[in-house]
């Protein structure tokens, strides 16, 4: 009661796709003809082929159509059959044992675009790229994100199994650039999976790296010079950068040079800052760590993009140059420790007490105080006198405090110098109050003056009119 030698073994497949039939309770259309028929000699596995792109092909169509979740005539029951259909389709693809078509290919490429290339809605707020931390701003995933999330693992598993030379046909220059496009996106999910997407295709699309560093260039660009700089992937592009400058060989091309000054360097000027700042204190601290020289670069770069009344930014930038500092050539420390401690100095003279604290805590790093010694003839009586400013002016007492404790410090360092400057300083003083004294007699004489010509003029119009009578 054996089975008969030439008959064939059921497809694997089949078995499969009839359990999610069964699960879903799908009832998918198939073609019952093209399931029975068979040639004398084909094979189990191109039969299972078959019946895999059949199901693919009626699966299309559900998957394709997009669902707002905002709008009342959608039926929801309609919504949950196209997740399912996703669902069945992700299996698929992830169970598949052998290469897609390139019918099957197009079909899955355009439900991809359908459901990815949509118009995103307006933004509901503008802090949340101003206060990323801010818990009650977090954006909550959007309603769509129930497929969306199921249309990205099928575009990751496709990715993942398929050669890229295959899929250079469907992913092209215009799909990156509406892939990049969709970083705008407030759901923190979306721009995570998205994100995936593009290391995956950065990492194995080798042909469309230049063309992917150009368009990510020309996002950041418009970001900061033409956008109303209201967009939430910024910090999510620059840690796709991350990943690309920690793969860049040294000695640096001029093209990755250019980017920094041009790109990254202007990025410390836009207002919503704050939302990316760690991805782009990465991004040039990997650029320093490859090329030291570069420091002095970019020291001088954020100084030209110092913010004005920002004073969180203040703090953070403070912090960035402390690192900076830390891995710069030490052969730049002598041209860039003078404009760098005067806007340090700057910064601890800030009425805001955190500004000015953070300031001073710069000087407890050993590596900034050795660059600044390499120039201290001309670096301390700059500082002496933000300090002594501090130490009468300042209505913080612990910043009074601290600017004592790096006042004891810098003493300890060159005393004869701290000397000098404070008797240059004190000079200084008397010079510019004998200045002022001179400035208040001045002006006592002209009012002196004019005082007197007044009284006289009206003397000489009392006796015209006497006169006259």
């Amino acid at each position: 009661m054996g089975l008969r030698r030439d008959s064939l073994k059921a497809c694997p497949r089949e078995k499969k796709s009839m359990t999610l039939q069964k699960l879903f309770d799908l009832d998918s259309p198939r073609n019952g003809a093209s399931k029975l028929a068979r040639s004398s000699n084909g094979s189990p596995r191109k039969e299972c082929q078959d019946s895999e792109n059949e199901e693919i092909f009626s699966l299309i169509p559900h998957c394709s159509v997009f669902y707002t979740f905002n709008n009342p005539q959608e039926s929801p029951s309609q919504q949950d059959l196209k997740r399912l259909k996703l669902i069945q389709l992700l299996s698929i693809i992830k169970c598949s044992k052998t290469a897609f078509n390139r019918e099957v290919l197009s079909s899955v490429f355009s439900m991809l675009s359908a459901n990815l290339f949509r118009p995103l809605p307006p933004s509901k707020t503008s802090l949340i790229c101003i206060l990323p931390d801010d818990d009650e701003l977090v954006a909550t995933p959007s309603a769509a994100w129930s497929h969306l999330q199921i249309v990205f693992d099928i575009f990751h598993r496709l990715l993942l199994k398929t050669d890229p030379k295959e899929l250079r046909e469907y992913i092209d220059h215009s799909f990156l650039v509406n892939l990049l496009s969709l970083f705008r996106s407030e759901d923190p999910k979306e721009r995570e999976s998205l994100k995936n997407v593009c290391h995956q295709i950065y990492s194995k699309f080798t042909f469309y790296r230049s063309f992917m560093r150009k368009a990510m260039n020309d996002v950041f660009l418009h970001y900061i010079f033409e956008a109303d700089q209201h967009h939430c992937g910024i910090g999510d592009l620059l840690e796709i950068w991350g990943s690309i400058i920690n793969g860049f060989t040294v000695p640096l091309k001029q093209e990755h040079k250019l980017f920094l000054t041009r790109v990254l360097i202007p990025l410390h000027k836009p207002k919503g800052m704050q939302a990316y700042h760690r991805q782009l204190a990465y991004c040039v601290s990997q650029f320093v760590h490859k090329d030291a020289a570069l420091g002095g670069t970019v020291v001088r770069g954020m100084l030209r993009y110092w913010p004005v009344t920002n004073c969180q930014k203040e703090v953070l930038l403070i912090g960035e140059l402390e690192d900076v500092v830390e891995n710069i050539d030490p052969e730049h420390y002598r041209t860039i420790a003078l404009p760098l401690c005067t806007q340090i100095t700057k910064c601890l003279n800030s009425w805001n007490s955190q500004v000015a604290e953070r300031g001073l805590y710069v000087w407890n790093n050993e590596q900034f105080v050795k660059m600044a010694s390499q120039a201290m003839e001309d670096v301390l009586p700059v500082v002496v006198r933000g300090m002594e400013k501090n130490l009468k002016y300042h209505w913080s007492n612990s910043v009074k405090q601290l600017t004592q404790n790096v006042k004891e410090m810098l003493q300890g360092l060159e005393p004869s110098l701290y000397i000098r400057c404070l008797s240059r300083l004190a000079l200084e003083e008397s010079a510019a109050q004998h200045r002022e004294m001179t400035r208040k007699e001045m002006w006592e004489r002209v009012e002196m003056a004019a005082a007197t010509r007044n009284q006289c003029v009206h003397q000489l119009r009392c006796i015209c009119v006497s006169s006259y009578d």
